[in-house]
This record gives structure tokens, C-alpha cells and sequence, in this order.
């Protein structure tokens, strides 16, 4: 049987905690550097550092004050509304800053969303409405007096607020400090980062603490809570010397990975493999922070990744002792307790590669450390279907369909089947399902014996070739096909034969008025509204369809890659389509989508299936950067109508 996840619900408390988190760590995570920058200045040239300079050591308190929380700031607003939204996010960021005497991180990550989001609302009341030549004042002025206004809102309202909550959570930190329960945090933060929940402990409170607190003491424990490297090393040692099978020869790669790599993420497979082993990490969590309060050591910035590289580049001048010791007790206790549940529970060849998996749907998306412990015979049988499943099964999962299904007959495998399909119309009979990142927790229930791939990118995710080289080992395995000797004829019949569905059904699919080369759309929402259009001008849609189609992206991104995106319709709202069709329109300057670029968006309306040569056509330019390249540079529709009529042929 092929590798199985858990159901899980999408709108679960921990699925929203995760994203949340998320949401805390993109603003923090591309601002590292400048963190290091601040700790790196802080250790050197303060009156107590290495190299006490009192001219550069005033870099210190502008930098902690100002210019982090400026950087958190226009991250969050960038994240919300591109750059306008950074912009704005920033100016009201001075305000909570400006308000209180601490640092004010947590202000800076309400304020930048929270202004950047309300700016874009404005912004579309209004959209479309200004005189042309008046669109740059009233840009430039809408921008500046929202985000004065949010700048005195935060100067009088949110940085109280924050300075309270401030209060409140280093009183509570004190408390624990002060009664010796701190070391008890570790019941919450172990399983918390298994379950990818820590970012929002770790980014929402304990950095936020921490920094406060190296800028009066120069140095916090609190940065290494959840960042000691001591309990995944001593779990990943004991699985080195008691475990068995693929776990305890994947172990020592792992230890490498973890503790000089610093992606702690690495070790998250073998605990949900023996979840006893979760208090292996949280018996050496406790023993590493119980040193550190016993030496009062700790760190001047956050150590990140958790690296024992990065954990002592940021480790104080008097901590060095204490943070060691802190690191080696918790690898020592966490490898003990781990031994100790190796030794005495029952044992079997451990499915690392399972319980990777299983990481991997805990975490929402593929994980950059999970193809560690995959091996490429990880089916019980030959691969003979390969389905695609997507909310409404005629968009995002046909085009994927058709990449992957060129690059398993390219490597002479013409004979599996690859499909499309809705979520809705899976049944437990494939071999491989291949999902959307964010509708793999609904396809799952239905194909618990499949093995499952999600991809955040149809048109060029990496993960294709892993299915590519599972399915040659299956081949491999069965004594079929060849893999080093594929079958041309069959390829280029079975190539011939996709081919041939290009024709006048093709044509009257995609035809000359549903292709624009140059989109009036500024936003995302108006290109959606555009591309729907022609299909609407058509007689393909009812007018409604266009609702639909901003309700399926609102549910799952049909961004493709290589700038292209294609928006549908959802599963329900196919009885609103008339007839198949597929608009095209390019914007030469490109949309914002999601924070990716799109310059082509593509409108489908599907009926039955006679809508999919085309898609398949579209698939293999989009595939092609050379082919995108040409696309991008036509000057007539008749060109790009061309190039989809030509790769099929």
C-alpha cells in the first residue's frame, strides 16, 4: 500500500494557529539579518563588549528602536498591498514607536497588516473612478493622510495597548523565572514546533520578550527556548545507535542536517513515527532551559536557523559556558529518555518515510528535508494511474495533468495513465494523487491507499520529477518497461494521438475575440473580471460565473508558475457554463498574485471535457520558457494563436 496521510480538517484550530504563525514568521524571517546586524553591533561596541566604542556603540539604540520595527512594519504592509502597502505600513508603525519606551515589535506586526489591508479597501472604493491625470494625486494623497491617521491611531490607542500586554507577558516571565517553572515551557514548545505551531509562540511573544529584554540586561535566555539544537540532536543519536531500518540509517545524515544545518524540522519525522518519543525532546527542552537559568546565560539575538553555528554567533560574551552546557544536558537527557523508549517498546523496521509524509500534511505544504527519508520504491505495486484532483477538475488540474503527463512518456512510460479530475468525483483506485497544497487535506479521506504529492505550483513544480523517478522504480521493480531503454514509437503515437485533438473543436474553443494582448487590469480582482468577461461576450458563461470564478480563487490560488494564472469557475457553479471556452489575456507590465507576477491570464469554462486539448496546448508553452519568451514578445493575436496550434501538432 502506498503512503497514507491523515485526514485533517483545513479549518481546524491548529490549521489556524499554523497560518497565523506563518503569517508572524514572513514578517520577522526577512528581517534576520538585520536583527544579527543589531546583536553583532551590540556584543562589539557597547560600553560592556569586545570593542567598547562609544561612536559606533550609538548605533545600538536607534537601530532596536527605530529601525526594526520600521522593517517589520513594511514587511507585514508588503505582504497585505505590495509596496504601497509597505509604505503605508511603515509611516503608521511610527506611531506605536513614537507612543512607548520599549521595543515595539508586536506594534509593528499589528500595524503594518492591519494598515496596509484598510489601505487596500480604500483604494477600491475609488478604483476606477478618478479623472485620468488625477490618479497620482490622489494616490500620493490618500496614502499620505490614511497613514498619518494611522500613525496618530497607533500613537494613541495600539502602543498602550502592546505596552500593557508587554507588561503583563515579562511579568509572567518573571513569575516563571522567579518560581522555577520556566523550564516547564518545554510541555508546550516541543510538541508545539512537531506540529508546526511554533512560529506563533516563538515570533508573537518570546522574540518580541526577548529583545526587550537584551536591550536592558544585553542578553535573554528566551531566544532559546525553541531554538537549542540539544533535543533533536540527542533524539536523532538515540535513533543512530537502538533504532532500526531506514530510521536508524537516516539518522546520522539527520543529525548533520539539524544541528550544523540548523532545520530542526529534520527530526519532526522521527517523533511522529513513535509519537512516545515526544517526551524524549521535551525532558531535554526542560533540562536545557533549567541550565540556563541555573548559569543565567542566554543570547543578545535570535539564533536563526537553529544552528549551533548561529546559536553561538549570537550567544553572549559572559554565556558561552551556559549556553554550552545548556545545549549538551539537553541532548544528553533527550537521548537517554529516547534510548530508554527505543530499548523497551516494541520494535518494527521503522517507516521514516511515512511518518515524512505525515510531516509534511502536519505542515500544509512540501518540506524542503522530507525527501531525506523518501525512497524512490515507496509504492507496494507498479504505477499505472496518476490522477489530479482540483476543486472543480477543469483548470489547474488538467494543465498539471499535462506537464506531468509529458515528462513520464519523455522518460518512456507511455502506458500510465495520467488524469484530471474534481475532488468530488475521486474514488479509492489510484496509484498516485496529485493535489494542490491546499486541498490535499480533502482529497485524502477519499484515496487513503494512494500515495499523495502536493505541489504549490502546477506548471513546474519539482515535485514531478520525484513522481517521474517513483514511477521508473515501480517499472524497475515489476520487470516491465525499461527504464534506461524508453519507447520512442509508443511515445510519439501516444503523442501523435493527444495531438490530433487539435482542430476545429480546439479552434472554436480558443477563438480570435477571446484573446487580448494588452489587459487594462491593474489588480488581480480586475483581471479576473476581465478574463471572465470575454468569456461571458462569448455566450460561453452566465454572467454569474464570474462570482464563481473570485470565489474559487479565494478558496485555493490558480497560480500556475511562469507568470501564468488560471481562473475558474468552482465545482458548483458548472451548471452556469453554456458552452467549453478559454480566454487569454496578457499584461505586458505583469498583476500582482499573491505575491507572485502574472502577465497571462487564462479564463476557462469547461463543459465535459472538450476544453482540454487546448489546456494541454497551453500547458506545454507554459512549461517552456523559451515558448513564454515568444508569447510575451507576440504583436498579434494570430501569433499566439499560433503558437497553441503548433505544439500540438
Amino acid at each position: 500500500m502506498a503512503t497514507q496521510l491523515e485526514a485533517r480538517s483545513g479549518t481546524s484550530a491548529r490549521v489556524r494557529v499554523q497560518k497565523f504563525g506563518s503569517f508572524l514568521s514572513a514578517m520577522i524571517m526577512p528581517n534576520i539579518g538585520a536583527f544579527i546586524a543589531w546583536g553583532l553591533i551590540t556584543a562589539l561596541f557597547i560600553p560592556a563588549g569586545y570593542f567598547p566604542n562609544e561612536t559606533i556603540g550609538a548605533l545600538v539604540g536607534p537601530m532596536i528602536t527605530f529601525l526594526l520595527p520600521l522593517l517589520i512594519g513594511y514587511t507585514g504592509g508588503k505582504m497585505v498591498y505590495d509596496v504601497r502597502g509597505g509604505v503605508v505600513g511603515a509611516t503608521a508603525t511610527m506611531g506605536v514607536i513614537v507612543g512607548t519606551d520599549i521595543p515595539m515589535f508586536i506594534g509593528a506586526m499589528i500595524m503594518g497588516p492591519l494598515t496596509a489591508y484598510l489601505m487596500k479597501k480604500l483604494d477600491s472604493i475609488w478604483d476606477g473612478k478618478i479623472r485620468p491625470g488625477f490618479e497620482m494625486l490622489v494616490n500620493n494623497f490618500s496614502a499620505g493622510i490614511f497613514a498619518g491617521i494611522m500613525a496618530i491611531f497607533g500613537l494613541l490607542a495600539v502602543g498602550p495597548l502592546v505596552t500593557l500586554f508587554s507588561d503583563a507577558a515579562g511579568r509572567g516571565v518573571d513569575f516563571l523565572v522567579s518560581n522555577g517553572l520556566l523550564p516547564f515551557t518545554s510541555i508546550l514548545i516541543e510538541p508545539a514546533k512537531i506540529l508546526f505551531l511554533n512560529n506563533a509562540i516563538n515570533y508573537g511573544v518570546l522574540t518580541p520578550l526577548a529583545t526587550q529584554e537584551a536591550t536592558e540586561t544585553g542578553k535573554s535566555l528566551l531566544f532559546l527556548l525553541e531554538a537549542n539544537p540539544g533535543p533533536g540532536l540527542g533524539l536523532l543519536l538515540a535513533y543512530a545507535i537502538f533504532g532500526r531500518g531506514m530510521a536508524k540509517a537516516s539518522a546520522p545524515g539527520a543529525i548533520i542536517i539539524q544541528f550544523l544545518g540548523g532545520i530542526h524540522e529534520i527530526y519532526f519525522p522521527y517523533v511522529l513515527m513513535k509519537p512516545l518519543m515526544v517526551l524524549a525532546v521535551i525532558g531535554g527542552g526542560m533540562a536545557g532551559i533549567f541550565t540556563l537559568v541555573l548559569t543565567g546565560a542566554g543570547l543578545r539575538s535570535p539564533a536563526a536557523p537553529g544552528s549551533i553555528i548561529a546559536v553561538y554567533a549570537a550567544t553572549a560574551s559572559d554565556s558561552f559556558v551556559g549556553v554550552t552546557l545548556s545545549v549538551l544536558m539537553a541532548a544528553a537527557v533527550s537521548f537517554l529518555i529516547g534510548s530508554v523508549i527505543l530499548k523497551t517498546t516494541k520494535s518494527t523496521d521503522d517507516d521514516i518515510a511515512g511518518a515524512a509524509s505525515k510531516m509534511e500534511g502536519l505542515k500544509g505544504k512540501k518540506s524542503s528535508v522530507a525527501g531525506t527519508f523518501r525512497s524512490t520504491s515507496a509504492t507496494d505495486g507498479p504505477i499505472r494511474n496518476i490522477v489530479f484532483a482540483c476543486d472543480a477538475g477543469m483548470g489547474s488540474s488538467a494543465m498539471g495533468a499535462s506537464v506531468l503527463r509529458n515528462k513520464i512518456k519523455a522518460a518512456g512510460f507511455p502506458d500510465v495513465k495520467v488524469t484530471n479530475l474534481a475532488i468530488a468525483n475521486l474514488k479509492d483506485d489510484y496509484d498516485v494523487v496529485v493535489t494542490h497544497q491546499d486541498l490535499a487535506a480533502r482529497a485524502e479521506p477519499l484515496t487513503q491507499s494512494a500515495t499523495h504529492v502536493s505541489v504549490d505550483n502546477f506548471m513546474n513544480s519539482p515535485r514531478y520529477d520525484e513522481i517521474v523517478e517513483l514511477v521508473r522504480a515501480s517499472a524497475a521493480a515489476e520487470g516491465g518497461v525499461d527504464p534506461k531503454n524508453p519507447t520512442p514509437a509508443a511515445v510519439a503515437a501516444d503523442a501523435d494521438t493527444e495531438g490530433a485533438g487539435t482542430g476545429a473543436g480546439a479552434n472554436d474553443v480558443l477563438a480570435e475575440q477571446s484573446v487580448v494582448l494588452d489587459g487594462r487590469a491593474t489588480t488581480q480582482e480586475d483581471a479576473i473580471d476581465e478574463a471572465g468577461r470575454l468569456l461571458v461576450d462569448r455566450g460561453a458563461v452566465d454572467a454569474s460565473y464570474v462570482a464563481a470564478m473570485h470565489e474559487r480563487e479565494k478558496s485555493v490560488p490558480t497560480y500556475m508558475g511562469n507568470f501564468l494564472a488560471i481562473p475558474h469557475g468552482t465545482n458548483a457553479a458548472k451548471d452556469l457554463i453554456k458552452r467549453s471556452a478559454v480566454s487569454i489575456v496578457r499584461y505586458p507590465e505583469g498583476i500582482d498574485w499573491n505575491g507572485k507576477q502574472v502577465k497571462f491570464v487564462v479564463g476557462v469554462a469547461g463543459v465535459n471535457n472538450e476544453h482540454l486539448s487546448i489546456l494541454s496546448a497551453i500547458a506545454r508553452v507554459f512549461s517552456d520558457k523559451a515558448q513564454v519568451a515568444r508569447l510575451d514578445e507576440a504583436t498579434t493575436v494570430d501569433e499566439v494563436l499560433a503558437l497553441f496550434g503548433k505544439v500540438n501538432a
